[in-house]
């Protein structure tokens, strides 16, 4: 996974967007105490800087140092660089101890992640019985009808080859990816729970998020150049359809929670 985003580890902290506030209002609702957050696959601090605002700590991880090195400097967020798997011993080395977490958060990285060695992991850390586990994905982009009639069969034709097994997860809303933890207080399912987050984007904006995406990435490599300059016109065209620079862009979120009960 971090080698995926190394090359595009700048796009990635630009084009990408960041989550509504009503969300992490509901996953700081379904945690008792909100003293201690891992933010797991934290790439650029796009789930961070909102975790930081509800938890007294924050501890951020990811695999890929580059991608780390644009995350926004917090006085109550730890950066740290992670190896994909870790014993307990570099668990509470490099996270922290035994049941001292309240709330792992991952957001848009889940479906790359060794689910049993991690959900070991998250059940290790996470206090008894309710610590909890909250990760979330974002499906396409939202323009106009202009736009996103282009985007769409663009995004399942051509780009589709290029994409890694694990987007099956995203495509499928989260809602099939294993996830063995019990529904939150009052809650009777573990999601996934809807919410959407919204950016202003001009089309400069718009390119450099498609092309943060691993799929984009893993074609360029393979010499195929999916932004040519037809398909950029194509887009100008349907951008600026309503006289407007910038759109709002919306981006469907999918969350699962769940706590870890007495496992």
């Amino acid at each position: 996974m971090a080698e995926l985003y190394i090359k595009q580890a700048e796009q990635y902290a630009e084009g990408r967007p960041c989550y509504p506030p009503e969300m992490f209002d509901f996953i700081a609702s379904k945690t008792p105490c909100h003293d201690l957050a891992w933010d797991v696959g934290t790439g650029s601090g796009q789930a961070a800087r909102s975790v930081t605002g509800i938890f007294k700590n924050v501890i951020a991880t990811d695999t890929s140092s580059k991608q780390l090195s644009f995350a926004p400097r917090l006085p109550n967020v730890r950066y740290q660089h992670t190896p994909p798997t870790m014993s307990s011993a570099e668990l509470e080395c490099n996270v922290a101890p035994q049941s001292s977490i309240d709330v792992v958060t991952v957001g848009q990285a889940l479906h790359w992640f060794d689910l049993p060695n991690f959900y070991e992991q998250v059940k290790w850390v996470l206090k008894k019985p309710h610590g909890v586990i909250a990760t979330w994905c974002y499906t396409l982009p939202q323009v106009n009808e202009s736009v996103d009639a282009l985007f769409q069969p663009f995004h399942y034709v051509s780009v589709d080859p290029h994409w890694d097994a694990a987007h099956k997860f995203i495509f499928d809303m989260y809602r099939t990816i294993d996830f063995p933890f019990e529904p939150v207080d009052g809650a009777d399912h573990t999601g996934p729970f809807q919410f959407v987050t919204e950016r202003l984007m001009d089309l400069d904006d718009y390119f450099t998020y498609f092309r943060s995406r691993s799929a984009y990435q893993i074609a360029r490599e393979k010499g195929v150049e999916h932004l040519t300059n037809d398909v950029i016109e194509k887009f100008k065209n349907a951008w600026t359809e309503d006289g407007l620079d910038k759109n709002v862009v919306k981006f469907p979120i999918y969350l699962r929670i769940g706590k870890v009960g007495n496992l």
